[in-house]
């Protein structure tokens, strides 16, 4: 298991298209993918690889997340997702 914990920049939290970009590059790993949100007060681990499940998550601006993977690629996994992440999805 790896995991790390970021906080989301780009304006608009992972609505519709971001939460498509990160599922579908979660998608090109063989590692199961969780995100977490850490600033409610009851965190759910929510599938990667579900754009519905990370739309539903409340993810907005600012918020802290943890990205968390297990598998034979977990450590590229997650640390794609990061920089993806970092990069703001172009907004």
């Amino acid at each position: 298991m790896y995991s790390v914990i970021v906080q989301v920049s780009n304006k608009s939290g992972l609505h519709a298209r971001p939460a498509s970009d990160l599922t579908m590059k979660a998608k090109e790993f063989s590692s199961s993918i969780s995100i977490r949100n850490l600033d409610l007060e009851h965190p759910v681990d929510i599938n990667a690889k579900s754009v519905v499940k990370i739309m539903a998550g409340k993810i907005k601006k600012g918020t802290r997340i943890e990205i968390t993977a297990r598998g034979e690629d977990e450590k590229q996994a997650v640390d794609t997702l990061v920089d993806l992440l970092a990069s703001g999805f172009g907004e």
